[in-house]
């Protein structure tokens, strides 16, 4: 199912049923998974492994060198996982480092014009809205999303199940389950919409209201909201939220 216009190198390892469209172009380092398609003019290039079931639309670029200042002639690596669905204009670059990888997981949605930048890490369930751009080493958890027009600065990390609005300039990290937004950016709440949606229990809800106002509405700074939340948390959400903040961290925690 390879398009006469498409270029595919010999040495590439297209699975059976792969769809590959018009003026396409597959490097020889590649591989593409069962049941994926490249709809017409989409470059992957690099040391590049998409999974089964993903679909990429017209004039995306998959798996293109660094733009960091860093890169170099060597051996790096860029990852898509299973059912993604990557749209038009998208670009993801290969990782800077011998061996690293940039990686993005499974069911994820990029919209058109998104950029994932080198050696970052994207979960599973991860939605990228029109225009949103992350920057190098940027780790997004699983269920995250992202609004359209966001700017992500590189080391941020952005936790499970949080939500970024639209247009937001992201210079620290987003906790799990909070909405974040603004420019300067701000945590506003829970992603209750999110939750809701994913049907949390709740009590669940209810303490990560509570560890909310411990966090961001009771004056402590963030070594004092640990120490407050060790004895309120009681669900796996509560725990992994205070993971997340006693994770290292390049940029710190958005107050």
């Amino acid at each position: 199912m390879i398009h006469p216009s498409a270029i595919v190198h010999p040495a590439a390892n297209v699975a059976r049923g792969v769809e590959i469209g018009p003026f396409c172009v597959v490097g020889e380092n590649v591989t593409i998974g069962a049941g994926s398609a490249l709809l017409a003019h989409v470059v992957v290039n690099g040391h590049t492994t998409i999974g089964e079931d993903v679909i990429v639309h017209p004039f995306a670029s998959i798996g293109a060198t660094s733009q960091d200042r860093k890169a170099a002639d060597e051996v790096s690596y860029t990852k898509i996982g299973n059912r993604t669905i990557i749209r038009e204009y998208a670009s993801i670059h290969r990782a800077t480092g011998p061996g690293n990888s940039t990686v993005i997981g499974d069911d994820c949605l990029l919209l058109a014009y998104t950029h994932v930048a080198h050696n970052c890490t994207i979960g599973n369930d991860v939605t990228m809205s029109n225009l949103a751009q992350i920057a190098g080493q940027v780790v997004v958890e699983d269920h995250a999303g992202i609004g359209g027009m966001c700017g992500v600065h590189q080391d941020v990390r952005i936790g499970a199940y949080a939500f970024v609005g639209g247009m937001t300039r992201l210079v620290r990290d987003v906790p799990p389950y909070f909405l974040a937004e603004g420019n300067p950016a701000e945590v506003h709440g829970l992603n209750s919409v999110g939750l809701r949606r994913r049907n949390f229990p709740a009590d669940t809800i209810a303490e990560l209201k509570n560890a909310y106002k411990i966090i961001y509405r009771s004056g402590n700074n963030v070594r004092q909201a640990i120490e407050a939340l060790r004895g309120e948390i009681a669900t796996d959400a509560g725990r992994r939220l205070l993971a997340f903040l006693e994770g290292p961290s390049e940029r710190g925690i958005l107050k």
